[in-house]
């Protein structure tokens, strides 16, 4: 059975109502990146951080997985599918893929601020300023800050060498150092790029230029591949 791996960015998310990561003005929902985003944000205001984390988590609760995110868990019946995302959210999963990697983190789970490999589910939308680890420190998003190691970049790296088939959906390529997985991909294996605005790649061997949304696209894609 074939490996196909995909890597995922903001823009398969968008098309569910969520807010990319870095607008064209370098906001988050009107925040600056450096007041939500960093380990010195949450040192210098953790209530305004917590604050922002817990607004965007019930935005993903309230969202809902749309027809690209049901594409890629259709490939699962006949691939083997990882789905590699730089993305918070859960809608991989809700949509029904079964192997997600998340190299930033997933804003549904809280982790410990002094050890991050303590995570938690979260009862509903909302952590609270009181609320501990087991370790005593306060809960916080378990999503990966600028400035903050990515840990699960090498076994990402590792499945993108084990790809037959490569794609790339709703990435701008532009946050390192997921933009660098795409060449560990074997030179031979094609890779398919779907994005309306197609990034630069610098990969040698075959690279197919898919110029759509990811809702138009992806399923396109799959239906192709699933006939195959």
């Amino acid at each position: 059975m074939k490996n196909i791996v995909i890597l995922t960015g903001a823009g398969i998310s968008a098309e569910s109502g969520l807010k990319t990561f870095r607008d064209s003005d370098g906001l988050w929902e009107g925040y600056n990146i450096e007041d939500v985003a960093t380990p010195e944000a949450w040192e210098h205001n953790p209530v305004r951080v917590q604050q922002f984390y817990n607004e965007r988590r019930k935005s993903v609760l309230e969202a809902k997985p749309n027809a690209a995110h049901y594409a890629l868990a259709a490939l699962e019946e006949k691939y083997t599918v990882t789905i590699i995302t730089q993305n918070i959210d859960d809608l991989h999963e809700r949509a029904g893929s079964t192997n997600v990697v998340h190299l930033h983190g997933i804003i549904t789970r809280s982790q410990s601020s002094v050890k991050p490999e303590l995570t938690y589910p979260i009862d509903g939308w909302e952590i609270k300023m009181g609320e501990l680890c087991e370790l005593g420190s306060q809960l916080r998003a378990h999503v990966v800050w600028f400035g903050e190691p990515v840990p699960m970049i090498e076994h990402a790296a590792a499945i993108c060498v084990g790809a037959d088939v490569f794609m790339l959906v709703g990435s701008s390529l532009a946050v390192y150092p997921a933009a660098g997985l795409i060449g560990y991909v074997d030179r031979e294996v094609p890779k398919y790029i779907i994005d309306p605005n197609i990034p630069s790649v610098n990969v040698k061997g075959p690279v197919i230029k898919i110029q759509e949304k990811a809702t138009v696209g992806v399923p396109a894609l799959v239906n192709e591949l699933l006939k195959d």
